[in-house]
């Protein structure tokens, strides 16, 4: 019996807890004109410039936006059977994923023009890079790092929120040695340990002002922070509007 208790107390010393997620709000700094057209599935910088792909079949598309204007200043569109998903940049290139088409296209991030292809198993949903791997999501709990040379899978994670699997993970990005995460159909942003893939905040984003009622396809979608300044930015699907925002607690 005696050992029986050790090997529980093992156990529990070695397994980490199950914190609880600190319930956060995010708060406008500044806002910003954003495309209406744009179904908004990444964002990100590369080099001072914000880059978006955008989804729809038959309007998919990676571009670099003005983030002043929210103009489209480049766009290069994807063939009309590619429903075009999450978006970043890891050595010199961008990589988009696409929907259901088991596809990631590799793009000059000057020219946009195609570079190369990937092709990987099940969905496309978000995507961003720790700085080495890129890290993938498929609409489920599980966070999927991959092979930059390859896109071959070399680890995933399940993302828990106080302990249980969290589901519909979607545009993701790195900040600060973290992973924030929209919740699909959700006005919460997550912030992800990448070590035990636990929920360490959840972000509401529905005090922003004009905060678009939310439909079936408008929804919260879009995290992009600028290296050169450490500031973040949040849009969603065909929204007018992008926002800077800080964090703090509710």
């Amino acid at each position: 019996m005696k050992k029986i208790f050790s090997v529980i107390i093992l156990v529990c010393l070695v397994l980490p807890l199950s914190a609880k997620a600190r319930q956060m709000r995010a708060i406008a700094v500044r806002t910003y004109p954003h495309d209406v057209s744009s179904f908004t599935q990444g964002l990100f910088f590369h080099n001072g410039v914000l880059y978006e792909s955008v989804g729809q079949y038959g309007s998919s598309a990676i571009m670099k936006t003005d983030l002043k204007s929210g103009r489209q200043t480049q766009r290069e569109d994807l063939h009309r059977r590619y429903f075009a998903e999450g978006s970043c940049s890891l050595n010199g290139v961008i990589y988009t994923l696409t929907w259901q088409e088991g596809t990631c296209f590799v793009y000059d991030p000057e020219s946009l023009e195609t570079i190369s292809s990937f092709r990987y198993y099940g969905e496309g949903w978000g995507l961003t890079t720790d700085g080495k791997s890129l890290i993938s999501s498929d609409g489920s709990a599980t966070l999927i790092w991959r092979d930059p040379d390859t896109f071959q899978e070399l680890s995933s994670k399940t993302v828990t929120l106080n302990g249980k699997a969290l589901s519909l993970l979607n545009e993701l990005e790195w900040i600060d040695g973290k992973i924030w995460a929209n919740v699909y159909g959700s006005n919460n942003i997550v912030v992800i340990d990448p070590e035990t893939a636990q929920v360490e905040q959840v972000i509401d984003c529905s005090a922003l002002p004009s905060f678009p009622k939310r439909e079936i396809e408008n929804v919260l979608n879009g995290i992009a922070a600028d290296p050169a300044t450490g500031k973040i930015y949040v849009t969603g699907k065909l929204w007018p509007t992008l926002y800077e925002i800080r964090v703090q607690a509710k």
